[in-house]
């Protein structure tokens, strides 16, 4: 099995197809579904008794598996999920990552360098982001959801705790991660526990299941069904009602799934949900998937209102974001950042194993991801992070943004417009000024014909030019634009975008005249 000139000549034939592919003028976005199943049926069925070889391998890969790959990634016409793509920069280091097939979970200094790559990383993010490096800790995770899942952890834990050490005293060695969720709540006299919120993405309330919370206990506090923005009287009246025999988790949402619009508005929102939970001891943690990165449009008068709704998001406890949306990475980079690193260490810790103890020195400040994370060994996350925010800096990251929410708002105003389309949330969208005020990337619409609306996802995505996701809005199907990728062009995507609608409209016309 060891590695020898053939096995890199097929090395090479990957790394050539690979080329190819991303020097392609023109992509599908989807194969079409001849090709799935043609794919589908070259699979193995059962392991072969005698390998097939790497060439049988390879050619398999390149020629029966990958044609039934999307284009998900490659596409800057993709507006599905909330994805991004991968920049070149970060492309080339994840090849770095699969050749070197480093463990950065255990800070090794005296072996290798990569816990301190994953700690400059998560310092030039937080620098990018403007938090205080010194007030803030992070790690990578494997996605947003993994990084709503530390944060409930640890709001969990640091609820608990807090109320264990009110009724037995400041020493007491009780805690959830000491003695069990079960345990820790008797001792706490804890009923329950609530995750107090706004339009949740639906990873809270699967966060919420992983952690023996229940996805019951997640519980919406906006202004009215359908709103993100936060109902402050109702907020507290959950905290004040539940103080004695229920513990409290806040969270906000930091661009909303459907929408894309802000639970907060202002610093002084924040604030306001700050003195709460600081009144009714609650941990405050931040759903930051995507919207986080509207924080480096701070000053810039065009995107002013985005800008906003990333204010104050230094006063929460703890934050997640994920990687492959805005910033433009490979997949499995969450990224989880808090400013109560003894409370993720009372969660993640790994006691008794004297032999991950590998700091060198006193003065080694880097702690093992391990140890205020989930995972124990992992991929490099951290080396395509640092590897594009190197290539690209705050300016590189700040154009990227901005072209992006100037195409979501074109095609906003082009739907907004059209005698065919409905811009949603029609009582938020209800002119021109606050689509070139509110639309941060995601742009939800429908068709007027209920007729049209139940297949225009299908038909948009027929077209194979570009794809958006089915979704629900007042119990309608709805259509939802999500942009994200780094090679976005609003010039040349937009009128993309409008051939595909039109096409879209004319054929269903024929359709219709027909019947």
């Amino acid at each position: 099995m060891m590695e020898n000139d053939k096995d890199n000549a097929y090395l090479e034939r990957a790394h050539a197809h690979s080329l190819e592919i991303l020097q392609k003028q023109s992509i599908s976005v989807l194969p079409e579904s001849s090709v799935l199943e043609g794919a589908r049926s070259t699979l193995l069925r059962n392991i072969p008794e005698h390998g097939l070889g790497i060439e049988q391998t390879v050619n398999h890969l390149l020629h029966d598996v990958a044609p039934g790959f999307n284009s998900s990634s490659l596409s800057a016409n993709y507006y599905g999920f909330v994805i991004g793509g991968v920049t070149p920069a970060a492309r080339i280091a994840d090849n770095l990552v699969s050749t070197y097939d480093q463990n950065p979970s255990v800070h090794l200094p005296d072996q290798t360098v990569a816990s301190n790559v994953e700690d400059k990383a998560l310092r030039l993010l937080m620098d990018l982001l403007r938090f205080d490096q010194k007030e803030w800790s992070g790690v990578f995770s494997t996605g947003a959801t993994a990084s709503n899942v530390l944060g409930l952890a640890c709001g969990r834990e640091y609820i608990l705790n807090e109320r264990i050490k009110s009724r037995l005293g400041p020493d007491s060695g009780e805690s959830v991660g000491s003695v069990g969720l079960l345990k820790a709540c008797r001792v706490a006299d804890v009923e329950e526990i609530d995750i107090l919120t706004t339009m949740a993405h639906s990873s809270l309330f699967k966060a919420s299941s992983i952690l023996g919370l229940g996805r019951a206990c997640v519980h919406d506090v906006g202004t009215s069904k359908g709103y993100v923005t936060f109902n402050l009287q109702k907020l507290e009246q959950h905290l004040k009602s539940g103080h004695h025999n229920k513990a409290s988790v806040v969270v906000v949402s930091c661009g909303e799934v459907n929408t894309g619009l802000f639970a907060t508005h202002s610093l002084a929102e924040v604030q306001a949900l700050r003195n709460l939970c600081d009144k009714y001891g609650a941990w405050l943690h931040v759903d930051g998937a995507f919207g986080l990165f509207a924080r480096l449009l701070d000053g810039i008068p065009e995107f002013e209102t985005v800008a906003q709704g990333a204010r104050g998001l230094t006063l929460a406890d703890s934050i997640a974001s994920d990687g492959h949306k805005f910033l433009n990475v490979p997949y499995d980079c969450g990224i989880f950042f808090c400013r109560h690193p003894c409370t993720a260490q009372q969660v993640f810790r790994n006691p008794n194993a004297a032999y991950l103890n590998t700091k060198s020195a006193a003065t080694d400040t880097i702690q093992s991801p391990m140890n205020i994370g989930i995972e124990n060994s992992r991929r490099f996350r951290g080396l395509p992070v640092y590897a594009t925010l190197m290539a690209y800096g705050r300016e590189g990251y700040a154009d990227m943004l901005k072209r992006q929410i100037r195409f979501a708002r074109a095609v906003a105003a082009y739907l907004f417009d059209h005698a065919d389309f409905e811009l949603l949330p029609k009582n938020i969208f209800s002119d021109r000024a606050s689509i070139d005020k509110d639309i941060f990337i995601i742009v939800l619409f429908k068709a007027k014909n209920k007729t049209l609306n139940d297949t225009l996802v299908k038909r948009i995505n027929a077209s194979s030019k570009m794809y958006v996701s089915g979704t629900a809005w007042d119990n309608c199907p709805a259509s939802r634009i999500a942009v994200s990728n780094w090679q976005v062009d609003p010039d040349r995507d937009l009128i993309i975008a409008k051939t595909v609608f039109e096409n879209v409209l004319s054929e269903w016309f024929k359709e219709s005249s027909k019947t």
